[in-house]
């Protein structure tokens, strides 16, 4: 039995007892530590956003259900839509062996001897009409002229699936690189590869034709299955898999109500040149609505006088359901858009008032003056950099008067024509065009076809653009003249990042001609939110839009190989702004030619086609834009131009007019912004090479070459190529050299850079293009 002692008892360690390591948390406290510092407290509730908020495991079920319904829903509204609206496909032949229309009549002919329910139709305009009982779906086949670019490119916009047609035997055309680079960059629709004269070929080399032709559609197509046509079977897969398949978006053609005509008619009106054009088709996209405005690709813009409900002859031969023709909406002159696209600037809005006796008597009360040698025309604020002098006497006033006018009188003494090329001789543009590659030819007769001004002009640019490349913005120094005369509308800057300028400074008068928004990412989502609210045409009607104004001469010399699309224009879209879009050159398209900035372009702006001769600046972050002068072959430029208002996203093509007459895609890209507040700096770079090196002194020579010059650029940073910075010092001698201060040792084999930037505007160069001719 234990005694009392022994259940008080209690052992104790000794000095020799192990002390075991802790345990590592890491940089963080452990658990036991975070509840120790609680100390029993507990955080209050705070209300928990939206957007930090995890659903629960109900909630997360919910919405999964929810999204499930949703996507039911659409499925079966397509597939009740496929009732009323047939499924556009353009067919796109890649060889050049295939004729489109023998393999339509050739797969309706198979079809119907296999005993498939089919019904037929042709429009007016040249489609072909194709209902299958089987699938419960009309079909739309459309045959684009592929020879003009311009006009497939405007019929692919509005189609839903593209069945590109294959030759087994033939294999593709030698153009389909530019035609597949142009469909890509424009933005493509859900495709469909189907390859012909597969039984042409012999069984044991079928299989093998059949893979290097997928081997090649991948190229483009990387997950595209190519599918034969040969059978009633393979037709009908094919049919099955357009009608199935989700349909690709294209944005800026989803956003805009758009329309392929169908039926035209043309009634002229009093005027002989003018007329209505009766527009008809099935509406697709947004809601249309008669007091807004139109766009014909190629043509123009145009208001519209009334549009109408009518009733479609193909579709009701297999619905039975007839629609009586009625006026829908007829236009309200009072809330119908104009046409205006320019602002009519006021010549007296910046006119300058007298100024009141106050401010001469503030003027006059002054007894120091503030001198500064500013050229003429040179803003208050571009002459922030140029130093200041005072003065307490009259008579040092009036010396530095005479040397003002002095300096005014060697820009006198210079001719108009001679200050006009050496002052704007960056504003030149060389139109180029490329020499396109012909079929050999005999050797006696190449040099009669041998242009030796042309290659002259393209040797001369690839010189310009690999200059431009290897010394970036360098420009020698004139010695004929004084370089504060060639460069006074350039300025210093102390950093081209953080430093300041004026959006509003020295607008050229092409600014007073355009349109500007306070806020142009708001009224882009107010735009687009406010569609919904738009009453008119509802999408999938059989509508016929009778658009006013009509040149009779544009409707009659038409190409009727290419169809007439019609879309319709969100507000503002009419008018005139600064345009800046980014490109890229197309890796798929070989086209090595330098294109300088200020060349003529042809842009495929999403609906719009026109041609401008846009200023490139460097796609960088910041509130300046480095001017290029060159849009070299692995660069992303900015191309900034006059263009009319497009609402991003939407795709842009840039093509060059080549000597044959045919087009070259030089670049593509997207809308960047609408803004005329973009500062694009040219930058021009003056060097000079160190003749005697002291420490962290040296004397730099063959920047400038006279004394006046050097006291004139004094306050504008120096900076080497490897790295320095420095300032001028002082002139030495009167031939230009100057002693200058670094902030470090100088190497002689160094460079000594000084940088002056000026802004540049693009010029008034847009022209709307109508079919291949500008205007």
């Amino acid at each position: 039995m234990k005694t009392e002692n022994q259940d008080q008892a209690v052992h104790r360690p000794g000095p020799a007892k192990q002390d075991n390591k802790k345990h590592k948390t890491g940089r963080h406290r452990s658990k036991g530590t975070l509840e120790i510092l609680k100390k029993g407290r507990t955080a209050q509730n705070s209300a928990k956003s939206k957007a930090n908020h995890q659903l629960s495991r109900m909630e997360r079920r919910h919405q999964a259900k929810i999204l499930r319904k949703t996507k039911t829903e659409n499925v079966l509204n397509e597939k009740r839509r496929s009732l009323n609206v047939p499924h556009l496909v353009a067919v796109i032949p890649l060889s050049n062996n295939v004729f489109v229309n023998e393999k339509l009549m050739e797969m309706i002919n198979v079809l119907q001897k296999a005993d498939v329910k089919l019904t037929t139709s042709v429009a007016s305009e040249g489609y072909s009409h194709l209902w299958v009982e089987q699938f419960k779906q009309a079909f739309t086949f459309i045959r684009p002229d592929c020879s003009s670019v311009l006009g497939l490119l405007d019929t692919l916009k509005v189609v839903d699936t593209i069945l590109f047609m294959v030759s087994a035997e033939g294999g593709f055309d030698q153009d389909v690189d530019l035609l597949m680079t142009c469909i890509l960059a424009q933005g493509l629709p859900s495709t469909v590869v189907a390859i012909t004269d597969l039984e042409k070929i012999p069984i044991k080399k079928q299989n093998e034709a059949k893979q290097c032709i997928q081997k090649d559609i991948e190229n483009w197509l990387p997950d595209e299955k190519v599918n034969k046509i040969d059978t009633s079977t393979d037709i009908l897969n094919v049919l099955r898999r357009i009608s199935s398949q989700k349909k690709r978006s294209i944005t800026f053609r989803d956003k805009r109500p758009h329309l392929l005509a169908e039926e035209l008619a043309f009634i002229p009106s009093s005027d002989d040149n003018l007329g209505t054009m009766k527009v008809t088709g099935f509406l697709r996209g947004q809601t249309l609505s008669v007091n807004s405005l139109v766009h014909i690709p190629g043509w123009g813009d145009f208001q519209m006088e009334q549009i109408d409900l009518t009733s479609n002859d193909f579709i009701k031969s297999f619905t039975g359901k007839d629609v009586q023709t009625t006026i829908l909406e007829t236009a309200n002159p009072k809330i119908q858009d104009n046409l205006v696209c320019e602002n009519i600037p006021d010549p007296m809005d910046a006119e300058q008032t007298w100024p009141t006796d106050e401010e001469m008597k503030e003027a006059t009360s002054k007894n120091k003056r503030m001198i500064k040698r500013v050229p003429q025309g040179m803003s208050v604020y571009q002459s922030a950099w140029i130093p200041d002098e005072e003065s307490d006497h009259d008579d040092e006033n009036t010396g530095s008067d005479e040397d003002s006018d002095d300096f005014y009188s060697i820009k006198d003494e210079t001719s108009d024509n001679e200050m006009k090329s050496m002052l704007d001789d960056h504003m030149e543009t060389m139109s180029m065009t490329s020499i396109a590659s012909e079929a050999p030819i005999e050797a006696d007769k190449y040099d009669l076809q041998f242009d030796l001004d042309e290659e002259d002009k393209i040797l001369k640019k690839i010189k310009d653009a690999k200059a431009d490349q290897m010394f970036p913005d360098e420009v020698d120094t004139p010695n004929d003249m004084p370089a504060r005369i060639r460069f006074q509308k350039y300025r210093g800057l102390q950093s081209f990042r953080t430093s300041p300028w004026d959006v509003k400074e020295n607008l050229p008068p092409e600014y007073a001609r355009i349109f500007q928004f306070e806020n142009f990412d708001r009224t882009r989502k107010r735009m687009f939110k406010n569609l919904e609210n738009i009453t008119g045409a509802v999408p999938d009607w059989y509508i016929t839009v009778h658009v006013k104004n009509i040149p009779s001469k544009m409707f009659y010399s038409r190409d009727a190989r290419n169809p007439v699309v019609l879309f319709g224009l969100l507000p503002h879209e009419q008018k005139m702004s600064v345009l800046n879009v980014v490109l890229k050159r197309p890796s798929t398209v070989q086209f090595d030619e330098p294109i300088k900035s200020k060349s003529e372009l042809i842009f495929q702006c999403g609906f719009r086609r026109f041609t401008a001769e846009p200023i490139f600046s460097q796609h960088t972050n910041g509130n300046k834009f480095k001017y290029e002068r060159f849009f070299h072959q692995d660069s992303i430029v900015v191309a900034t131009m006059f263009a009319p208002i497009v609402y991003p996203p939407c795709s842009v093509i840039a093509m060059k007019y080549c000597k044959d007459g045919s087009f070259q895609i030089i670049g593509n890209g997207n809308v960047l912004s609408v803004n005329p507040d973009r500062v694009i700096v040219k930058r021009t770079v003056l060097s000079g090479h160190p003749f005697k090196v002291h420490k962290h002194s040296a004397v730099v020579r063959f920047m400038f070459f006279n004394r006046d010059d050097i006291d004139w650029f004094k306050p504008v940073e120096l900076r080497t190529k490897y790295g320095r910075r420095g300032h001028i010092k002082e002139p030495l001698g009167t031939h230009g050299h100057m002693k200058c201060g670094f902030d470090g040792q100088v190497k002689s084999q160094d460079t000594v850079c000084l940088n002056l930037y000026k802004r540049v505007f693009p010029k008034w160069t847009y022209n709307q293009f109508y079919n291949n001719v500008t205007k």
